[in-house]
């Protein structure tokens, strides 16, 4: 493991040295990037035509994924506050997804998905700049790199369904600061997060240049099939930073704070499993046997993990609680996202059961033992079944999923060197989203503050932010 932290603090130095020079160039290397690729690009549309099918599925999958935050997430997290934080709690999830919608278009989009350099995107999509001009042509992600990739679906159906990947990232966050963050405070480092952090991590997996995708130290590149690294450890670790930043809630652990409405949790619960199947499935980008594969794997692991930490609950409580059963689905969807385009049935019943099992420790037990207050266990099972899937899909990856023509045998492959390049990922999500989600908060809470006085805190969020509140 230490071998492995090393690897990952140097694979962020290069990254940390080049921001400055990429603040100068950037505009000039867009320019040109941009002209560079359009020919490879037109060529490579032009030989592929535009699928209906795969755009279908991709349309369809992306207004499942906008509805698992608005109203999915948005009622999960709800159902689990005190009814005097309800609307507030409702309102995050809200405004994040207004606020990462115009963002994503004006900057996220460019600085995850065009070429760039291998740490981060160039402009050349600023304000989404030229997609309009082949909208009914398929797009080549990458074009001009050795790992171009030819779509059979419009540039714009790609952006607006990663944008939904955009959204609920940060708006899982929310759930480690309930009831107690400024509005101000959250729409500023939603916002910066969204373009510091977030956008860059994507690019390092998901970009043709990204250096995690491509592999570094002589390993292969990182496995993440629909954003175990780049939504859910890297959510995780920033709101664990949060809640230690921000405190702990007035009256944890001598004051009632039950739920007021699990009802809302568990349809919000039950709304983010159907649309997890938009978040895997569609990650595929076509509808063909993989995106079959990565939804019988997302069902299969996610009743694991409901199974795992119903029974473990069970087992050490004395009974069984609506809370824990739908807290283990979302579990086994979080820890199977990253392995579900590259793992059998089989092995996703391990990977839920340990996700379930794992993370109803790490919710129950491991908060108590470290004192920090994630409110609705942000980190405990975003955070740690973001780990788990991420680990896992290096032990368990199944070759001819990954297959290619240039490599017959996978590009993933299960074994040792699969299983440290999902270390040295994740190692290497966990310290920048760590890192920068401090410094931005600390920023913030230097200018404006971070946290809601102690009066407003008492009274609810709903009266002390927004005038309003539950009838």
């Amino acid at each position: 493991m230490k071998t492995m932290m090393r690897r990952a603090g140097l694979a962020l130095l290069p990254l940390l040295a080049a921001i400055p020079a990429w603040a100068d160039d950037t505009a000039a290397a867009a320019g040109a990037a941009a002209a560079a690729a359009a020919p490879a690009a037109a060529a490579a549309a032009d030989a592929a035509k535009l699928d209906s099918g795969d755009t279908a599925w991709m349309l369809t999958s992306t207004a499942l994924v906008l509805m698992m935050t608005i109203p999915g997430l948005a009622l999960f997290y709800a159902g689990m506050v005190r009814k005097k934080n309800i609307l507030a709690t409702l309102m995050q999830s809200f405004m994040i997804t207004c606020l990462v919608t115009i963002t994503w278009a004006v900057l996220g989009y460019s600085l995850a998905f065009t070429n760039g350099n291998e740490y981060i995107g160039d402009l050349s999509r600023f304000m989404l700049d030229g997609i309009a001009q082949n909208f009914d042509k398929p797009f080549v992600l990458g074009a001009g790199t050795d790992s171009a990739t030819t779509e059979t679906i419009p540039e714009s159906v790609f952006m607006m369904f990663q944008m939904t990947f955009a959204i609920i990232t940060p708006a899982l966050i929310c759930g480690a600061f309930a009831d107690r963050m400024k509005f101000s405070a959250m729409c500023i480092f939603m916002v910066l997060w969204s373009i510091l952090v977030y956008s860059p991590v994507a690019h390092w997996v998901w970009s043709a240049t990204g250096f995690l995708g491509a592999g570094v130290f002589g390993l292969p590149g990182a496995a993440d099939f629909a954003g175990g690294t780049v939504v859910h450890i890297n959510a995780g670790v920033a709101g664990l930073v949060c809640c230690l930043v921000l405190g702990k809630r007035l009256g944890y652990e001598t004051e009632n704070m039950a739920p007021y409405n699990l009802a809302y949790a568990v349809i919000g619960a039950s709304m983010l499993w159907v649309g997890w199947f938009g978040f895997n499935a569609g990650s595929a980008v076509a509808a063909n046997g993989l995106a079959g594969m990565a939804m019988t794997v997302t069902q299969i692991a996610t009743a694991a993990a409901a199974l795992g930490w119903t029974f473990a609950e069970w087992a050490t409580k004395g009974k069984p609680s609506v809370l824990g059963c739908i807290s283990g689905a979302v579990a086994g969807l979080v820890a199977i996202t990253p392995a579900s385009g590259f793992v059998t049935p089989g092995s996703a019943i391990i990977i839920g059961v340990a996700a379930g099992v794992i993370c109803f420790w790490s919710a129950t037990s491991l908060k108590h033992m470290l004192g920090y207050d994630d409110s609705l266990d942000t980190f405990g099972v975003h955070g740690i079944g973001g780990i788990i899937g991420a680990l896992l899909t290096g032990v368990f990856a199944y070759g001819p999923f990954s297959a290619t023509k240039d490599a017959p045998d996978g590009l993933h492959i299960g074994g040792l060197a699969q299983f440290e390049a999902q270390v040295v990922a994740v190692c290497v999500t966990l310290v920048w989203s760590g890192v920068m989600s401090f410094i931005i908060l600390k920023i913030i809470d230097a200018v404006i503050g971070i946290r809601v006085s102690a009066e407003e805190e008492r009274e609810g969020l709903d009266v002390s932010l927004h005038g309003e509140r539950m009838g």
